[in-house]
């Protein structure tokens, strides 16, 4: 695989980020996740981590090198994550359990699936045009489905921001699987969270995405976002690739490219902060810049070595 990929999240006027982001892989598969905490109720950023750390745990154990049955693990991983809140929740005697939404991407053999729960959106762009964008799981869009609203009505109406599917909800969550999408090179891929895409049209999104690389798209649209949003602006996070996807491509090679191709089966990179062991993951901030930048240049290096004991 060979892709490239930039990170960044932005506090925008609020006190606490509840976003996480974060991305990891194997020679043979790629997993993006994006999950925001869910502010009107207690500890949302606890929520968001605890679903990172439990997909994470779960892709190094599954991904040998890759997933057998991606659709049945994003599924799993997002109902485990419930599970795994319900009990912190336990474990801290909290009055209420934390909440967050989360849209998270598995990427092998030139195929991306994704599954999400609220209103964290993906979006899928080739050559200008977006392909694929998940629909949120909240009250307007439930309306616009019945008809009983408009989609002009999206960024207007009352009822935008209700959410009625989550983790770590009373009930278990439902989990939206998308189906495969065969990617090509240069395909791009974002994840994102309402603070990105309630402040910007798809249309804006779309454009500068498809005009210029990520490691530059993504840090304008994110000022963007905030500077329309103000002083009350909300936590803005997004996560893009640029596909790539083997090495014979005939795309040019693009700032951030990482490449997989000599990485050993059990080696497993990522920038998701994780309890778990099997591996040792990399683990960062994946809000610290100078984080992302270290860990990259780690990744980088492990790929180097491991190129120079296989030749």
């Amino acid at each position: 695989m060979q892709f490239s990929v930039y990170q960044e999240s932005h506090i925008g006027g609020r006190k606490v980020n509840q976003d996480r982001m974060g991305y990891s892989f194997t020679r043979d598969a790629l997993l993006l996740v994006l999950a925001d905490g869910m502010g009107g109720h207690l500890r949302g950023e606890m929520a968001a981590a605890i679903m990172m750390q439990t997909i994470s745990a779960l892709f190094q154990k599954h991904a040998t090198p890759y997933v057998k049955k991606p659709e049945r693990f994003l599924e799993d991983a997002l109902l485990e994550a419930h599970q795994e809140i319900h009990r912190y929740r336990a474990e801290q005697n909290l009055p209420e359990t934390p909440r967050t939404t989360v849209v998270a991407c598995l990427i092998q053999h030139n195929t991306a699936i994704w599954a999400h729960c609220g209103d964290s959106r993906l979006y899928w762009m080739r050559r200008g045009q977006l392909l694929g964008r998940t629909r949120d799981h909240s009250h307007i869009e439930h309306l616009i489905a019945q008809g009983q609203a408009q989609p002009s009505e999206r960024a207007t109406h009352p009822d935008r921001n209700k959410l009625y599917n989550c983790i770590g909800a009373n009930s278990p969550p439902k989990v939206e699987v998308g189906r495969p999408a065969s990617l090509q090179a240069g395909d791009v891929l974002l994840l994102c969270s309402d603070g990105l895409w309630a402040m910007l049209p798809d249309a804006e999104i779309t454009h500068r995405l498809s005009t210029q690389t990520i490691v530059r798209a993504v840090p304008e649209l994110i000022e963007m976002a905030v500077a329309i949003g103000g002083a009350t602006s909300d936590n803005t996070t997004a996560l893009a690739i640029m596909w790539q996807g083997t090495p014979d491509s005939e795309l040019p090679s693009a700032d951030g490219m990482i490449s997989t191709q000599m990485l050993p089966e059990n080696l497993v990179s990522s920038t998701i902060q994780s309890g778990a062991e099997p591996e040792a993951p990399l683990e960062i901030d994946a809000f610290n810049d100078d984080e992302i930048e270290k860990a990259i240049a780690e990744i980088r290096g492990a790929i180097e070595r491991s190129s120079q004991v296989l030749k």
